[in-house]
């Protein structure tokens, strides 16, 4: 099973929903880089249960423990390993539906492909796996932040078919987290949660989109043909669970434009002179502020579709191991909608991919001091 992701900044989780914990073990990280828990708390408080209504009522503190890597609040450069205790695992709540394949969710295909699985909760392929991701992307974001002052910021901008209006030029921090939907918008976030409120009490659920905006990228990172940014963004979001969408730029609405509508002219940027080496900036973002699966250095603006959570009270038909036909109402305790929490988890995504790509880039631009020295 492959639980690694990326190149130069490499992380590895580890862990199960229902097992002794879960966590990462980061390598390649910088040396000297000053991280301490509260800092990776934030994100993971940012992601985990019970936070809200609205949100799976399993109380976990999520409470991170730094078991190696870091020294006096400063990363040695050897592998970091980061763990989060279970604390409020309910196994037994799954009893009922060990024999029984959920609709929708992972059970049928991981038996498909592993002869067997565990039912407590979905295992791996449960969101408590993030956990991980979103640990180790608080080390990343510090990287990007304080290497390049790159801000990685997403938000729900759609539940069902309430839509947010948004200006992802100006959103902030503080705005995304004003209300329990992580929706800057507010009167569409009062929508968006009397909307969840009522699948709630239907005992179903809804999906939607969150969108992200990363600031202040510069020019030149990712690479040509099959390791391009916009590639790399896309697997990485397409490996959070409940993902089915993916639209980077103008994305399938472009489509509808000639290339004269949909070019980004490039500009003097503003205040610079001609010679200055200053770089250029675009008149429009369609391209999402990717080109060739390169950054051009204009904001990476991007949304992910997700699903309704699959496993709901509602009654629903499904079968048993044996082929049988069986009704299944499920128990535990679930999202009635990913997306409040899901938003950590596309920043994290986002930024594992910012910080290998930057780190790689760092290589590049070091051979070509040398090149350019000889």
């Amino acid at each position: 099973m492959a639980s690694t992701f990326g190149k130069a900044f490499q992380i590895a989780t580890f862990g199960e929903s229902h097992g002794g914990g879960v966590g990462v073990v980061v390598d390649g990280c910088p040396p000297r880089l000053k991280i301490t828990a509260a800092e990776i708390q934030r994100d993971l408080n940012r992601r985990k249960p019970g936070q809200s209504r609205i949100t799976t009522p399993r109380a976990e503190a999520d409470q991170v423990e730094i078991l190696s890597g870091v020294f006096e609040d400063t990363t040695l450069g050897t592998p970091i390993m980061l763990l989060v205790r279970n604390s409020d695992a309910r196994p037994s709540a799954y009893e009922n539906m060990k024999d029984l394949f959920r609709p929708s969710h992972a059970d049928y295909t991981y038996e498909a492909k592993y002869g067997l699985r565990n039912w407590q909760g979905g295992g791996r392929a449960s969101a408590r796996e993030t956990i991980g991701r979103v640990a180790a992307a608080a080390i990343a974001r510090k990287i990007l932040a304080q290497e390049a002052g790159i801000e990685v910021l997403a938000w729900v901008s759609r539940v069902q078919n309430v839509q947010a209006q948004v200006d992802s030029s100006s959103v902030t921090l503080e705005q995304i987290e004003s209300n329990i939907a992580r929706c800057p918008d507010q009167d569409a976030a009062q929508k968006m949660i009397d909307r969840i409120d009522e699948a709630r009490r239907r005992e179903d659920s809804l999906g939607g989109v969150v969108s992200c905006c990363i600031r202040n990228v510069p020019a030149g990172l990712g690479e040509p043909v099959f390791d391009k940014l916009s590639a790399q963004l896309a697997g990485a979001m397409f490996s959070l669970p409940a993902v089915k969408g993916f639209e980077i730029g103008s994305g399938f609405a472009g489509t509808e434009l000639y290339g004269s509508e949909h070019n980004d002219p490039f500009i003097p940027a503003p205040g610079s002179t001609p010679g200055d080496g200053t770089p250029p900036v675009t008149s429009s973002n369609r391209s999402g502020g990717i080109q060739g699966g390169i950054s051009n250095g204009q904001p990476i603006e991007f949304s992910v579709a997700f699903k309704p959570t699959a496993t709901i009270g509602k009654a629903q038909q499904t079968v048993d191991r044996d082929g049988n036909a069986v009704t299944l109402e499920a128990q535990g305790r679930h999202d009635p909608c990913v997306l409040p929490r899901a938003v950590p988890m596309v920043e994290a995504m986002a930024c594992l991919v910012l910080a290998d790509d930057w780190l790689r880039q760092k290589s590049v631009d070091v051979l070509h001091g040398e090149s350019g020295e000889s």
